[in-house]
């Protein structure tokens, strides 16, 4: 493994080449260029909420626009509950009432209502799912981990309610145009490393806040080769790091799935040959080992190996960084034929990677009895669920100061339940690995026969 930076670029007023958010920030502004540090007005392709900001983006947007007032597109805000979806708890549940009455009153023609059979899950996978997610264009969503959309070549951002409502009345937004650092990942992966420590190996180089108010634009044949929920997995994290916006140009994985998910024609961007960064960090995956971020931080990272023997009293995987098919495949691998020796939750993203659990077989097994007959308890209803702490009655909730390894994305204090938990974070492979040893380890010593 070598990190290298090639230093900082000194970003030029007259400038002939884009990177890749530049070209798209142009398009979507009606400008033939744009340059860091421009505020432009920009077009929205498609606006996001979930359940616990779409109330305060109603609220606002009635306020300011009217209370009669239509929404600029009822076909591109797309409305989908999943934070706090299955809990008895009376706020959330009079959440999703107001998402109800809201998309009824507006005529909203995507919304992912969970007590449908249409119903997607967690809303950055269930955009991709429901084929929201297209290149060249402008994403919104009340979210922060809207970003995870920048995987398919999109510009995906994270707003607050008053922003989102704004968007929601004048299908626009005034943006300040992001400077770009370029993270290009070479070299050959070795079989146990994995997306999640690809971004972890990233947060340990920037920090919480080296990349603030910058976007990120992945490149290199690591990324090239990666699967598209591989890469969405990359693209979800940079906003840990204080990053705009993460984005790539679609690799051929990338076109294949967006062929059976969307119909609507969509323009390939790519940078300019020519275009000026404000950093470029190269880095050679060779001999890179599994990575983690110790409490309270997802910056403060080191390789696992640093950690092997720390007892850790349960595990989780899910969210939408560590709960989509391919990772509960990764877990499955390290799980088959083992059993947990510690409290271990799953929760799918989605009810489509719930299916997909059952169907997907290794040495003709489904991986949901792979998980089941190893311990984990498995559930069966998509969501956000532990990753955000959640009410008390949300599955896989961490009640006890504990030390907790998960797939998530933060591990901040409180942040899974507990204030006192201590929360590791880790790739699919090193969270089932902890779950069948007890004990934070390598997980390259279960994968002899991957």
């Amino acid at each position: 493994m070598n990190v290298h930076e090639n230093g900082r670029s000194t970003l030029l007023n007259n400038r002939s080449g884009m990177t890749l958010t530049e070209k798209i920030l142009s398009r979507a502004s009606g400008r033939t260029s744009v340059s860091p540090g421009e505020v432009v007005f920009v077009n929205i392709d498609i606006l996001m909420s979930h359940d616990p900001c779409t109330p305060g983006v109603a609220s606002v947007f009635k306020k300011e626009f009217g209370e009669k007032a239509k929404v600029w597109n009822p076909d591109r805000f797309i409305m989908i509950p999943d934070h706090f979806i299955y809990s008895a708890d009376p706020q959330a549940n009079q959440n999703i009432r107001v998402m109800r009455e809201f998309a009824k009153e507006q005529g909203i023609t995507h919304f992912y209502d969970v007590s449908t059979e249409g119903y997607k899950g967690v809303c950055h996978i269930g955009l991709a799912e429901g084929g929201h997610t297209r290149p060249g264009e402008v994403l919104l969503g009340t979210d922060s981990h809207t970003v995870t959309a920048g995987a398919f070549g999109t510009f995906a951002i994270g707003v607050g309610i008053t922003d989102g409502a704004y968007a929601l009345g004048t299908g626009e937004i005034p943006l300040l145009v992001p400077a770009t650092i370029k993270v290009n990942y070479y070299g050959k992966k070795p079989k146990s490393v994995q997306a999640k420590d690809l971004i972890l190996l990233l947060m340990k180089e920037l920090g919480v806040s080296g990349a603030t108010y910058n976007a990120i634009e992945f490149s290199g044949n690591v990324i090239d080769e990666l699967t598209v929920e591989e890469r969405m997995t990359m693209c979800n994290m940079v906003v840990e790091c204080g990053a705009k916006n993460g984005i790539m140009v679609p690799n051929q994985a990338t076109l294949d799935y967006l062929s059976t998910r969307t119909s609507i024609p969509f323009t390939i961007i790519t940078p300019d040959k020519d275009a000026q960064y404000s950093r470029t960090i190269d880095i050679d995956v060779t001999g890179l080992t599994s990575m983690i971020a110790r409490p309270h931080s997802p910056d403060n990272v080191v390789p696992i190996t640093q950690l092997e023997n720390i007892a850790i009293s349960q595990a989780y995987i899910g969210s939408c960084t560590g709960g989509k098919t391919t990772d509960f495949i990764a877990a499955a691998h390290i799980l088959f034929e083992r059993k947990v020796i510690i409290p271990t939750y799953a929760v799918p993203t989605t009810k489509e990677v719930f299916h997909n659990l059952i169907t997907t077989y290794i040495n003709g097994i489904s991986v949901y009895e792979i998980l089941t007959r190893s311990g984990v308890k498995l559930s069966s209803e998509p969501g956000c669920a532990a990753c955000c702490g959640g009410p008390a009655d949300t599955f896989g909730r961490v009640r006890e100061p504990v030390s907790v390894i998960s797939t998530t994305n933060r591990n901040f204090v409180g942040r899974m339940g507990n204030k006192g938990a201590m929360i590791y974070l880790a790739s699919p492979y090193a969270v089932a690995a902890a779950a069948v040893s007890g004990f934070i380890t390598n997980p390259e010593r279960y994968l002899t026969n991957v």
